[in-house]
């Protein structure tokens, strides 16, 4: 097949991908065909998700991929997201990769709002203050920094670059696709007095280092607005690797009178294909240890499910 004629076919296959999701084949198509064929042979371009944020995306790297193709990443988080934040409020955002939820934070709380997008990756955090710029939005302020519980510095490793998010200062001793070195602060000291007070959610997103994240958040933690609500990515086998548990980040959020959520989340394309044309999922309240891979949001909210 033509060069020209397979791009007709891509295009058109993600448009039924995106605009289709409950059509026949959509979920073969996604998997089998498109994925693969976007991560082996990359597109760099410009496109819109589904909220009409622009990225400029290389499509080798899986959340940029799928922003292309599904036109969102992390969908019932996006949901979420999407009906906390309003016009003025105030998003952190500790993780922030390439911007993709900073930039949706940025599109709810416009102009008179703040989005607070921390990100240790020098080449990730010049990608995100290029993506702000190609939205025009004036809102986001972007810190290069690590975040940890006590001034310190640590280094980065990579494992893919097919998944950038996967950053990490894990002990990691496999084949590596870069490392980086740089100085960490506890969050209460990158943020102004004043995106502490206002902060309506926090988000933490910090492959395996959300105990140390916490911790260091304490301090603040009483500080903060009475309806705030934090999400954190908690990974426990990740954590134990640096001595630390999700029990001890739960009872952390308990002290200070917080409820713990979990929010599903899956990273397979046929996940992403039944999110888009089923019914979005809300949190519901966790019950038990954390086991796996969870995205928790703690509230001070205490009901079986959050709206």
């Amino acid at each position: 097949m033509r060069a020209g004629a397979v791009e007709h076919v891509v295009s058109f296959g993600r448009w039924y991908v995106r605009y289709a999701p409950g059509a026949p084949g959509v979920a073969a198509l996604s998997v089998q065909w498109l994925n693969p064929l976007l991560r082996d042979h990359p597109r760099r371009i410009v496109t819109r998700s589904r909220v009409g944020v622009r990225f400029a995306v290389d499509t080798r790297d899986l959340i940029q991929r799928y922003v292309y193709m599904f036109g969102v990443w992390e969908p019932h988080m996006t949901c979420w997201l999407r009906r906390r934040l309003q016009p003025g409020d105030t998003f952190v955002d500790a993780g922030a990769n390439i911007g993709y939820f900073a930039l949706l934070a940025a599109s709810l709380v416009g102009d008179q709002g703040r989005v607070v997008a921390i990100e240790a990756s020098p080449a990730f955090h010049r990608a995100l203050l290029r993506q702000a710029q190609l939205n025009g939005f004036t809102a986001v302020r972007a810190v290069n920094t690590a975040i940890s519980d006590r001034r310190e510095e640590l280094t980065f490793t990579l494992a893919s670059a097919r998944n950038l998010g996967a950053n990490s200062v894990v002990p990691y001793d496999g084949p590596t696709a870069s490392t980086f070195a740089i100085e960490a602060r506890p969050l209460p000291e990158v943020l102004l007095p004043s995106e502490i007070s206002s902060a309506r959610v926090i988000k933490v997103d910090v492959e395996g280092a959300e105990g140390k994240v916490v911790r260091g958040m304490e301090p603040m933690l009483d500080r903060l607005r009475d309806d705030v609500e934090i999400t954190v990515e908690v990974t426990p086998e990740r954590m134990a690797k640096l001595g630390d548990s999700s029990d001890e980040l739960l009872a952390t959020m308990a002290r200070h009178g917080f409820h713990a959520y979990r929010l599903a989340n899956d990273y397979s394309p046929e996940s992403y294909v039944a999110a888009l044309s089923g019914p979005v999922k809300v949190p519901v309240r966790l019950r038990g240890p954390v086991v796996g891979e969870s995205d928790l949001i703690f509230s001070r909210v205490d009901a079986e499910t959050l709206p």
